[in-house]
């Protein structure tokens, strides 16, 4: 089998190298920055490309290129630690959403903002009660004349602070089952009655926040698709959602350095170190062939349902390992946060250790992801 690029896959990865080199000249590369790097005029730059919305038609903003193509992008971005977050949603999983399910007049309106790098969204998924069983959830949408009025809380939604649209799912029907009754809107942020509150993680980091609506109006020509069949439209947005190489890179800089540094330092002369490295490389580069086998069915017109739960369980415990062996390499060098003058790594392996846990659930809990790996990959009875 053949696992080369083509010539003008690699050409592209040498124009974006040479655009990121070009506009981040001697940043500091930092860990997570799809979901910590803010930086709406950087996602302006892309979206001047065209490098938002890659895959979608050109009549809505998009250059209609190939899944590969966007994660060539994808990779080279987190690569360099580029600041994506303000776009990472919207051109992630809301686009091809509104693309599936949305109606022409929600295409033309969303569509090319989120291509030119002008709105960004957040995800109002997960509640108090209602993680991992997400047909559990309970924020409710009545209707009164053109409106929908929403009232509940989300919680862990990432970027809510600064997101100008969140993508809410609700309740339209609480007297049918859980998995049906479920709808999906497209809500103004700015709207009366909208609360968000931050939650701020071990790290010290804000990026989560839990959302309140207190009777929010919001109109009925906002709603996603059909009225009561949002459970079914969610899977494959899901789908895109778990599937990223950003599930393997999120700490690549922890990655490269912790190699580098044991390589400066004589530490690969133990064979216990040796050895934990060599497993890290070679994981990384299992985790990477995944998320590009999910790239390769996209572009098939194949939807990568438990594919994309391979993917996803695979790399998000490698970044829990990596952190693992980061922290017992340093030892108590460590455990010293960011902004420690004493701190190797800039505060790397501590910041990577008190997140890790996060990986195995934001996005999906890897158990759940087994699950459908054995029900829809394997066939055993659920």
């Amino acid at each position: 089998m053949d696992f080369s690029f083509t010539p003008e896959q690699e050409r592209f990865r040498e124009e974006v190298r040479h655009f990121l080199d070009r506009e981040l000249p001697q940043q500091e590369v930092t860990e997570d920055r799809w979901l910590f790097g803010f930086f709406p005029q950087f996602s302006r730059k892309l979206g001047e490309r065209g490098w938002i919305g890659l895959t979608w038609p050109k009549e809505y903003g998009g250059q209609a290129r190939s899944y590969l193509d966007r994660l060539i992008l994808t990779e080279e971005l987190l690569r360099y630690g580029a600041p994506v977050f303000a776009h990472w949603f919207g051109d992630r999983q809301i686009g091809p959403a509104i693309l599936a399910h949305g109606t022409e007049e929600q295409k033309r309106e969303f569509l090319p903002q989120i291509a030119k790098g002008e709105i960004s969204f957040c995800v109002g998924m997960s509640e108090t009660e209602a993680g991992s069983d997400l047909a559990s959830l309970q924020t409710k949408a009545s209707t009164e004349g053109d409106w929908f009025i929403i009232n509940g809380q989300k919680v862990w939604t990432t970027g809510a602070h600064l997101a100008h649209f969140c993508y809410l799912v609700v309740r339209t029907d609480p007297s049918a089952p859980k998995h049906r009754g479920i709808s999906e809107l497209i809500v103004d942020m700015k709207s009366p009655g909208i609360t968000a509150r931050p939650l701020v993680d071990m790290t010290g980091a804000h990026e989560l926040n839990e959302v309140f609506f207190d009777n929010v109006h919001v109109p009925k020509k906002m709603l996603i698709g059909q009225e009561n069949r949002g459970w079914y439209q969610i899977a494959s947005q899901l789908d895109y959602e778990r599937s990223g190489i950003e599930r393997v890179m999120s700490n690549y800089p922890l990655f490269v350095d912790i190699i580098n540094l044991a390589k400066e330092e004589g530490l690969g002369k133990d064979p216990l170190v040796r050895y934990k490295l060599a497993q890290l490389g070679i994981e990384f580069e299992v985790g990477r062939l995944f998320c590009y086998r999910v790239a390769w069915l996209l572009s098939q017109g194949i939807v990568p349902n438990y594919e994309a739960a391979m993917a996803k369980t695979f790399c998000t415990e490698f970044e829990q390992r990596l952190a693992n062996v980061a922290s017992q390499i340093m030892g108590l060098y460590g455990q010293l946060m960011p902004g420690s003058k004493m701190g190797l790594l800039k505060g790397r392996v501590a910041r990577a250790y008190l997140y890790s846990p996060a990986y195995t659930m934001q996005g999906g809990t890897s158990e759940i992801l087994r699950n459908i790996v054995g029900i829809r990959g394997l066939g055993l009875p659920s």
